[in-house]
């Protein structure tokens, strides 16, 4: 390939920087597709910039990628690129471009087109030190306002430059229990994160002056778990119960006997055990976890992928990082069963790039799990049992919650969802079987394979079995990760929270997230169930109860949601690119007085979003309008005589 690249060249440190992930091209591990990029083998990679381990490439990759010509050529290694010089430097110049372009020999324009995709990474030059506050649903409600109100009038505008430093909004980081929100973030060798939750306005400016503090002074994710120490807890009860950092004390309470059963069991019973217990995916789409399973495993083009997608943006969401925060070496366990399970030989763990904590205790856990046995080759022993795990950082794109626009990141591409068929389970990451799940749905597995299916669907209801994580925040009293069983009312859970502070009234609750719709305060007798919440017309999504009182400006919020998933969209197909930005201009005008509620502007909403809904390539366009429908019909919110 002809590649032509323009006339600037990388600092010294940017050419370290990327050197250090990818090898120097001096030494010869530049242009050639089959040199090893990594630090080792698949089985002892790591990197040291705190964005975990990344194996060597060509080992454990096997081949098929969607986009070229069937064969992985170092292009996936593109991400991780980019972070390492971003980590480095703060921002990625076109000198830094150019050179890791040299080493993975992808053009400069696609590259930028990677670069660019991501919200996270800065093109052009910017302080070291930056802020992100959060402005999403949760923080919103909670005083976000006036923590930019306040770096405004200490720093200017955002995105100012200031003494080093700079801020600038964000959308959900994830940590809406403890809102608001802000994520600092200081570049360097190691760079340094800090997550202020919550964060005042006092700290907020200590922060913006002095970067980052240590990292470990933030809090406990057993603050996060309201019923921490109950007995009844069975995926969060080891929260804030075991040492996140040993695989000792893991062990010390249940940890590595499921994998162990799954080993004297055999995939086939595995993968049987799972459907027995009736498990359906905790991601949004509610998909029989065993029938996913059986049918990646009965594909006979090898190999196949292993794909956990801890990618949770969905604003008001944040089960998954609380479990890989307190609990990590139970993901990387539930990873390599389904692995076992499913024929994978390697799987990669795509974690979302503001949860910088989650990142490190997991790099950690996978590890001491390589190097005790229980991951790489031969795992607890067993000879031809081999599987890895390997972490991708995401870099702030919503999108790539989906699974194909996750593959695509992974390879190396921009995170846009593929059409479907062929499915993941036929053709996914690389062109290959692919099985994709979400933190929650895994760490069922392990309860599953000690109890057995039949016992573990003896909770719940008939359909919906188990228990299921709830992110409950807003103006709720108790904010935090609730785990009920399924079929607990949504008043249930609301009293269990504490409800709406005192002298305040429940306005509505929004349930599955930005992507979910309305709940009223006369239908909390709700059954949070999968059958539920479709005959009430709602959703469970991801597990997002966000509450709000009478305190809260509902249209605000509604406006906030649309600016969301216009700014969230990939801008790949029409509907989805030119639909989110239509319906958030017609709730401006509504809102803003500027259109009667219930004239033109309405039926243009109404039309729009069927629009969004029945021809958008994925979810994102797809339930865009569902929020701002059921605020409209539910609530009367923007409507002829609605609340204001």
């Amino acid at each position: 390939m002809d590649l032509h690249y323009l006339d600037a060249t990388p600092t010294e440190a940017e050419r370290a920087a990327v050197d250090a992930l990818l090898g120097s091209p001096e030494g010869g591990n530049g242009l050639d597709p089959g040199t090893v990029h990594g630090h080792g083998d698949a089985h002892n990679g790591g990197h040291p910039n705190g964005s975990g381990p990344f194996p060597a490439h060509g080992a454990a990759h096997g081949n098929g990628s969607a986009h070229g010509n069937g064969t992985r050529d170092g292009r996936d290694m593109l991400l991780p690129a980019l972070h390492a010089v971003h980590d480095r430097i703060g921002w990625i110049s076109q000198g830094a471009l150019n050179h890791i372009c040299r080493q993975l020999s992808v053009p400069p324009a696609d590259a930028y087109g990677v670069a660019s995709f991501y919200a996270l990474f800065a093109l052009r030059p910017r302080p070291s030190r930056v802020l992100h506050v959060c402005t999403d649903l949760a923080c919103k409600a909670n005083g976000s306002s006036e923590l930019c109100d306040r770096l405004e009038q200490s720093f200017g505008p955002a995105g100012t430059a200031v003494d080093g430093m700079t801020w600038q909004h964000s959308p959900c980081l994830g940590a809406c229990e403890r809102a608001p929100a802000a994520l600092a973030f200081e570049a360097g060798d190691p760079a340094r994160t800090q997550l202020l939750a919550p964060a005042g306005t006092d700290e907020i400016e200590e922060s913006a002056r002095s970067g980052p503090a240590d990292a470990d002074r933030e809090p406990p994710a057993r603050e996060s778990v309201p019923q921490a120490g109950d007995p009844e807890l069975r995926l969060l009860h080891r929260v804030g119960v075991v040492d996140p950092d040993s695989l000792d004390d893991y062990r010390a309470h249940g940890g590595y006997i499921a994998l162990r059963n799954a080993l004297r069991a055999g995939p086939a019973e595995v993968i049987k055990q799972v459907t027995d217990a009736k498990l359906m995916g905790r991601g949004g789409a509610a998909f029989p976890t065993g029938r996913k399973w059986d049918s990646t495993a009965s594909q006979p083009v090898r190999p196949h992928y292993l794909v956990c997608n801890a990618d949770e943006s969905e604003p008001g969401t944040f089960k998954d990082r609380i479990l890989m925060e307190g609990d990590p070496f139970s993901v990387i366990e539930s990873m390599t069963i389904a692995g076992f399970a499913t024929g994978c030989a390697k799987g990669y763990l795509y974690i979302r790039g503001e949860y910088p904590r989650a990142t490190r205790r997991l790099a950690n856990a996978i590890a001491q799990a390589r190097e005790r046995g229980f991951l790489g080759r031969s795992i607890m022993g067993h000879e031809g049992v081999d599987f890895d795990i390997e972490i991708r950082r995401g870099a702030g794109a919503y999108i790539c919650g989906e699974e194909t626009a996750l593959f695509n990141s992974i390879e190396g591409y921009r995170g846009e969802p593929r059409s479907k068929p062929p499915l993941p389970v036929e053709e996914g990451l690389f062109g290959k079987p692919t099985v994709v799940n979400n933190v929650e749905t895994l760490v069922n597995v392990p309860l599953i394979l000690i109890e057995g299916g039949e016992a573990y669907a003896r909770i719940g209801t008939e359909r919906s079995t188990g228990t299921r994580l709830f992110c409950l925040s807003g103006t709720v009293a108790r904010p935090g990760l609730y785990e009920v069983p399924f079929g607990t009312t949504l008043r249930e859970l609301l009293d269990l929270a504490g409800g709406v502070p005192e002298e305040r009234t429940l306005r509505a609750v929004l349930l599955g997230g930005a992507a979910g719709g309305f709940v009223r305060p006369g239908e909390l007798d709700l059954p949070l169930t999968m059958e539920g919440a479709q005959e009430a017309g709602t959703t469970l999504g991801s597990g997002v109860v966000l509450v709000f009182d009478d305190t809260v400006n509902l249209p605000a919020m509604l406006l906030r949601i649309a600016s969301f998933f216009r700014d969230e969209s990939c801008g790949q197909c029409v509907p989805c690119r030119v639909g989110t930005v239509r319906q958030e201009e017609a709730l401006q005008r509504m809102a803003g007085g500027k259109a009667p509620p219930d004239g033109d502007d309405l039926a243009l909403l109404r039309e729009v979003g069927q629009v969004m809904r029945d021809s958008s390539i994925c979810g994102l366009g797809q339930t865009a309008w569902n929020a701002v429908e059921s605020a409209i019909d539910r609530l009367g919110t923007l409507s002829k005589g609605g609340p204001a």
